[in-house]
């Protein structure tokens, strides 16, 4: 059924849910994983007083993403599934759009997601990465709530 499993993580307990869902599909079907992280826009955002980026600040945030997506393979890779990664690294990219690019790249059949089921102001000010992934995703989305049983 599904074959090709994306799933984006952050780190967070609801991203690792959603990955555990991810495996448990992928047992079912013989399917693999790939592990999607993408790099936060805001860490471009920090700057010297003269207008450069600080490298400081950019390599701490790609090693913290490189951790995350190593840390999530492992995880699927000692569950007896197939599994890669990808961290997308593109100044001014949207989580939806390079999710959305990956999965077609990818041909996933997929997309495995957390959400914290944020509402009210916290949703205005934060965003829904979930919902813009729904919106803009080539492929069925399954969505597994922050407080979801296990």
């Amino acid at each position: 059924m599904y074959k090709q499993i994306l799933v984006p993580v952050d780190g967070s307990e609801t991203s690792l849910k959603a990955l555990d869902s991810a495996i448990s599909l992928a047992k079912e079907s013989g399917g693999k994983i790939r592990v999607v992280h993408v790099l936060e826009q805001l860490a471009y955002l920090s700057f010297d007083p003269y207008g450069s980026y600080s490298a400081d600040v950019l390599k701490a945030v790609q090693e913290s993403g490189d951790k995350i997506v190593s840390d999530a393979v492992a995880r699927v890779q000692s569950a007896g599934v197939a599994a890669d990664s990808r961290v997308i690294d593109k100044f001014g990219a949207l989580l939806a759009d390079a999710v959305a690019e990956v999965a077609n790249e990818w041909h996933a059949d997929l997309i495995v997601l957390g959400t914290h089921g944020r509402r009210g102001m916290g949703r205005l000010l934060l965003g829904s990465g979930a919902e813009q992934v729904i919106r803009f995703a080539p492929v069925p989305v399954l969505v597994i709530r922050a407080n979801a049983p296990p």
